[in-house]
């Protein structure tokens, strides 16, 4: 079973509870501002995905895998959440919602499409594993070393929410990079799977991105033919991150609409 960090509802008013699911390289960890919020009327759960944070190494991470790994969650919640994916995780909840649309009552998919994408993650990979992790004891300089192999500082944020630097052995990623790399293929793919999700479905995409292109709707509508499609103007891929009060409210408003 997937690691999960529960929210529990403020101030419940039954309804479903609200299943996170975050991107490549990502954990339950980032989602806790958002998710903090979003339970003031529901339960909301994050996971940490297979090979992500406290969750189980595997030996493969497809899709049918992982849409697997959530079903097992969403049944140990009751059977039925309203789910939201982001990225990866954006593309594992469409993966359920194609093979056990039973699960979920309303889906919201953060800037990914049902599409096989041609470019690679696999760099970053590289630049974790050529982190120099010897003798490393702050965040701080975790990123001062980091900053030598990736200039973005947000992106050196956001790996180093995936280092543990308190492990007896040493620090250590919360990422199981090798089974990552080998399956990056099957990440930035799509296993092509058919049939159609009947319930209400939200592509909120970030108005600077480019994961979503308009020749994607036609594919888009034929698997999800009550799909909505809405962006969150000056947002790029990380669209939470970013405008994460606007991307909090849109959800909000689709949720209980």
């Amino acid at each position: 079973m997937l690691a999960t960090v529960r929210h529990p509802a403020s101030a419940p008013d039954g309804a479903l509870p609200l299943l996170i699911v975050h991107g490549l390289f990502g954990s339950a960890r980032n989602w806790g501002a958002i998710a903090r919020r979003l339970a003031d009327r529901r339960e909301v759960v994050a996971v940490d995905m297979r090979n992500h944070g406290e969750s189980p190494r595997a030996e493969i991470q497809d899709y049918p895998a992982m849409a697997a790994d959530l079903a097992g969650v969403i049944e140990s919640l009751g059977g039925r959440v309203d789910l939201m994916g982001h990225s990866m995780g954006g593309k594992a909840a469409m993966q359920l919602a194609l093979t056990r649309g039973d699960l979920i009552r309303r889906l919201i998919v953060a800037d990914i499409a049902p599409v096989a994408y041609n470019h690679d993650q696999s760099q970053h990979i590289h630049a974790m594993r050529a982190l120099d992790l010897t003798g490393l004891t702050t965040r701080g300089e975790a990123d001062r070393r980091l900053s030598a192999l990736v200039e973005d500082p947000s992106l050196r944020a956001f790996f180093l929410q995936s280092l543990d630097l308190k492990p007896a052995g040493g620090p250590e990623w919360r990422l199981n990079l090798d089974v990552l790399e080998r399956d990056m293929a099957k990440i930035t793919g799509w296993p092509g799977t058919a049939g159609h999700f009947d319930g209400p479905t939200l592509f909120l995409t970030g108005g600077n991105s480019h994961y979503v292109r308009p020749e994607h709707r036609e594919t888009i509508r034929v698997l999800f033919p009550h799909a909505r499609f809405a962006k969150l103007a000056g947002a790029g891929h990380w669209l939470h991150a970013e405008k994460p009060r606007e991307f909090e409210e849109t959800l909000r408003v689709f949720l209980n609409a």
